[in-house]
């Protein structure tokens, strides 16, 4: 019977926590390469490139169970922070992270 219920409680919480496409957005009109890394691909700035739009926005949208997740973009070689974030979390190097809460 207990085993039934926390089955229950898990199917439950996976359903209440599902992934839902999160935009990352950056206005870099002269960038070649723009992608954005963070705690959720391992802080890997080759998984996710994102795509030059019209008025030189590169974009992608990524999905992302509900969380909190640290990130930065990564352009042509160099670290950047998100202009348009406006929560950060100190990292090991000095610098800070932007931080991206997924309700």
């Amino acid at each position: 019977m207990g085993r039934k219920r926390a089955m229950q409680k898990h199917k439950k919480k996976n359903k209440n926590g599902k992934k839902k496409p999160v935009e990352f957005a950056l206005s870099a009109i002269d960038a070649v390469c723009v992608s954005v890394a963070g705690d959720f691909n391992q802080w890997n700035p080759e998984l996710n490139p994102l795509h030059k739009g019209g008025a030189g926005v590169w974009s992608i949208k990524i999905k992302l169970s509900p969380g909190q997740y640290q990130y930065r973009f990564f352009v042509d070689g160099e670290w950047q922070n998100d202009p348009e974030c406006v929560s950060f979390v100190e990292n090991p190097f000095g610098a800070m992270n932007c931080l991206r809460v997924v309700q």
